[in-house]
């Protein structure tokens, strides 16, 4: 059964980002879902964590995606979450955010809809897949759909600086200046591909 005329699927692009490399994956997985038709994303960001007690982000991120509020989680039909490795987990500030979905969790608002997620390292083996493991954890707990990459993809046999079966990836390099690589790009935005599709399909059957 085809979707309405004026229905419209929504898909949550969810990240964290210090140099800029996780934003950089981020806008190609949005690529990818917006390649679909009847399908967008909704690019959305977490503040940074400060150890000083006094300190505040501003309301409004001074550039980039607005930060994330959890009617954004509500009203997605899907969820692609990024984060950088910070000793092969994700980051404080992402953890910070899903630490306050408990209402989320109880409500069961994202229950059933698909998810994946996609992080960058400074260091070629600092962790990339450690961290996209670690990052399904809440999701599974809220009941999320995990996608991944399928090696139908054949870049994923001839990367050598990113992309893995648990989700898009990118070796950034310590102070974020590495280019991602062709390979990186297109695993990136097939993942968007696939979480939009998996949505659209949802969708029509449900």
């Amino acid at each position: 059964m085809p979707l309405m005329k004026n229905s419209s699927i929504t898909l949550l692009v969810l990240y964290y980002s210090r140099h800029g490399s996780t934003k950089l994956l981020a806008e190609y997985i949005a690529q990818g879902i917006e390649s679909v038709p009847g399908c967008t994303a909704r690019l959305r960001t977490v503040p940074a964590i400060s150890p000083v007690c006094e300190s505040t982000a501003p309301a409004i991120p001074d550039t980039g995606a607005p930060y994330v509020e959890l009617t954004d989680l509500v009203e997605c039909d899907g969820l692609a979450f990024g984060s950088p490795t910070r000793f092969g987990n994700m980051a404080s500030a992402m953890k910070y955010f899903w630490d306050g979905t408990v209402t989320d969790w109880l409500s069961g608002s994202l229950n059933g809809k698909p998810a994946c997620v996609f992080t960058s390292t400074g260091s070629l083996h600092g962790g990339q897949e450690s961290t996209l493991l670690t990052m399904m954890l809440p999701l599974l707990h809220h009941g999320m759909i995990i996608l991944g990459l399928p090696y139908t993809n054949p870049a994923l046999m001839t990367t050598s600086s990113g992309g893995t079966p648990y989700g898009a990836s990118h070796w950034s390099g310590s102070d974020g200046s590495k280019t991602i690589t062709d390979e990186s790009k297109h695993l990136a935005i097939a993942l968007g591909e696939r979480l939009a599709t998996t949505a659209r399909r949802l969708k029509e059957i449900a």
